[in-house]
């Protein structure tokens, strides 16, 4: 863990006593932190504490990103090696809102992904500072361009094949949409009679929506065709898992149904839900089995990886607030809900997202199971269910 390099004061004379204090900085920083945080992942294989600080620290000059005045904006640094990633804490709320715009900045020789960490708050984080970058950055300093991605959009840019004629583009964007807001969108076209030649491309404001968009819509039917959608630069389409397909085929079908209903008041062949398949009511709670073993959770360490794992893996799909694996007590006494793990999300959006992708995925050889956890019951602790 990298030390905060800005000498500080760490306590103040009390005029009304003998006892010493913290300034109102340092007690402000435990609250903030959220806020000055930044998610790095992809990093480069020999990316240390010291090389990251160092670096984000010269870029932030270079770009005029520094609010708090002359120094090194990064204050501290969390690698996680194994992984990939780091988190990246800056002096001020608005230089981590500043941080933000380096995106896709190369650092030795990779482009690295910067996000929000999980535990970010915009709601708090609002009444802390900017949450937004400054516009008057000169990213052109880093290499980088505002509004664009360069390479990266290229790798995250979908294909999406056997488009029915049926739907409109408006229809076809809207179940796009549903994983993620749009950075761009094409359906290609006859250059003679201008009718859609049944395939098109689209990118995601959010590359974590890619993988999701590519795995849940990848071999649905719609009507007598079949989707294909994968990354636009791979040479082979990603293909979902039997049991991904099951657990997503329930909410596409209705989906397709009620964009159907709307187009043209009538369903669409193959679409219809069977018997088999039933559609759970969403929540906002995501709960996994068969994704842990009891053992894990006794040992303190292994927890904690199991934890930081499920939450580096949840954030994916959605504004995840928070996770939950109930483990034993100390004295070995056995809790509700133990071997079970809880993803709570901001909306049923997330949730969703989440369902479909980790339900029925191998975790240590076994296949997780997924289902929509009660809010009521899960904000009352109640995990037995």
């Amino acid at each position: 863990m990298l030390q905060n390099v800005f000498p500080t004061d760490a306590t103040q004379v009390n005029p009304l006593g003998s006892f010493p204090f913290l300034p109102v900085q340092a007690m402000s920083q435990q609250a903030t932190r959220h806020a000055r945080r930044v998610y790095v992942g992809g990093l480069p294989p020999l990316a240390n504490e010291q090389t990251i600080s160092a670096f984000f620290s010269r870029v932030m000059i270079a770009v005029g990103g520094n609010s708090a005045g002359p120094g090194d904006a990064v204050v501290n640094v969390y690698i996680n090696h194994e992984k990939k990633f780091a988190f990246v804490e800056m002096r001020t709320v608005e230089e981590a809102s500043n941080a933000m715009a380096l995106d896709g900045v190369v650092f030795e020789g990779v482009s690295v992904r910067i996000r929000r960490p999980t535990d970010y708050n915009p709601s708090l984080a609002a009444a802390l500072g900017p949450g937004h970058p400054s516009p008057h950055l000169n990213l052109a300093a880093a290499g980088l361009m505002p509004g664009a991605t360069g390479d990266a959009e290229d790798q995250d840019r979908i294909f999406i094949g056997g488009l029915p004629y049926l739907f409109t583009e408006v229809q076809i964007k809207e179940l796009l949409e549903s994983f993620g807001p749009l950075r761009r969108f094409e359906v290609v076209k006859d250059r003679d009679t201008g009718n859609s030649k049944g395939y098109g491309f689209c990118t995601y404001q959010n590359p974590l929506d890619t993988d999701m968009a590519c795995a849940s819509l990848n071999g649905l039917k719609m009507g007598d065709k079949t989707l294909t959608v994968r990354r636009a630069t791979s040479s082979s389409g990603q293909v979902k898992s039997e049991q991904e397909c099951i657990l997503a085929q329930a909410r596409q079908h209705i989906a397709m149904q009620k964009m159907a209903f709307e187009a043209s008041g009538m369903t669409i062949p193959g679409t219809e839900i069977g018997p088999v398949v039933t559609a759970e009511i969403p929540t906002k709670v995501l709960c996994l089995t068969e994704v842990i073993t009891p053992q894990e959770l006794f040992d303190d360490v292994e927890y904690g990886e199991i934890l930081e794992d499920m939450k580096e893996e949840g954030q994916k799909f959605g504004d995840l607030i928070d996770v939950v694996i109930p483990r034993p007590e100390p004295d070995q006494k056995m809790v509700d809900g133990f071997g079970k793990v809880f993803l709570e999300y901001s909306d049923t959006i997330g949730c969703t997202k989440a369902k479909a992708a980790l339900g029925g995925r191998k975790f240590g050889g076994n296949t997780a199971v997924a289902i929509f956890y009660p809010e009521d019951k899960y904000y009352k602790k109640d995990y037995a269910s």
